[in-house]
């Protein structure tokens, strides 16, 4: 792993951390472009969430279309129309960080193989981990629930 790889995954680890604390807490979190490296990190590591699970990677890989905290538009990939992720920048980390599960997001995903990943994604090192099933993490609405 380069430095910069090493990086990136110590602020999506870190963040991803602050995230399950802001969700237990009941808060929301003030998040910036700033996330664009998890984001980044996670389109980077299609091909490991397959690998990790002896698999190899799907193709055509979908696009992602994503809107940053900012408002800004971000656009990885070719475009495919039936391979496709839309939605907030912010629910895609979650999901790639296995923060959420893609279910308890507004993510639009279209086609077979884009389903497939973000049912099984992990952009972190180490085995193959499952992401948590519908509704087990998720923000408490109420502190103490």
């Amino acid at each position: 792993m380069s430095a910069r790889s090493s990086i990136t995954a110590r602020q999506m680890v870190t963040w991803a951390h602050g995230q399950a604390i802001y969700d237990e807490l009941g808060l929301d979190r003030q998040n910036t472009d700033a996330i664009q490296n998890i984001v980044i990190l996670g389109v980077n590591t299609y091909g490991w969430t397959f690998a990790t699970r002896g698999r190899a990677a799907l193709e055509p890989r979908p696009t992602i279309i994503l809107t940053a905290p900012s408002g800004d538009i971000w656009t990885y990939g070719d475009d495919q129309e039936d391979e496709r992720i839309e939605g907030d920048a912010v629910e895609f980390c979650q999901v790639v960080t296995q923060v959420r599960n893609v279910k308890d997001t507004r993510l639009a995903i279209t086609g077979p193989n884009a389903t497939a990943w973000m049912e099984a994604v992990q952009c972190f090192a180490g085995p193959p981990v499952d992401p948590p099933a519908p509704g087990m993490r998720r923000k408490r609405t109420e502190y103490g629930e």
